[in-house]
């Protein structure tokens, strides 16, 4: 009797815990597009050895009066970085040159910045603990 008093005890604390995570959403303002042409592809990632590989969420957005604005939903508790780009002439891909240099305007939260390689998710990273609204400049 008292296992089984014990593994109910442990099972509802298991359901407690899962349903004590705060879900947020992450509200992105995208500026600085030349054109309304194509879409904004936009990852989203929350470990740095996924950063610009393996997104954990992804998301595409209209480009209207050359601004878009995208909200992420059900996002726990945690740290995330945002990378995205302006798919300029709308070939669903991000076109780069022989290097692997992108060809269209791209953007990162943080305005993390290329230098000798790809931005750093230590850069880009961001906290995500309430709702949160952030902006990022598409060049």
């Amino acid at each position: 009797m008292q296992r089984i008093i014990l593994i109910g005890m442990l099972f509802l604390s298991g359901i407690l815990t899962s349903f004590s995570q705060e879900n947020h959403t992450i509200t992105i303002d995208f500026k600085g597009m030349k054109s309304d042409k194509g879409d904004i592809y936009v990852a989203l990632y929350n470990k740095a050895d996924d950063f610009l590989k393996k997104p954990l969420k992804g998301v595409v957005v209209k480009v209207v009066n050359k601004k878009a604005t995208v909200t992420l939903k059900d996002i726990l508790t945690g740290i995330y970085a945002v990378s995205a780009f302006h798919d300029v002439n709308d070939n669903k891909k991000m076109d780069t040159n022989f290097f692997g240099i992108p060809k269209e305007p791209t953007g990162m939260s943080n305005e993390a910045k290329a230098f000798m390689g790809p931005p750093k998710y230590e850069d880009a990273k961001f906290k995500v603990d309430k709702n949160t609204t952030i902006s990022i400049n598409i060049k």
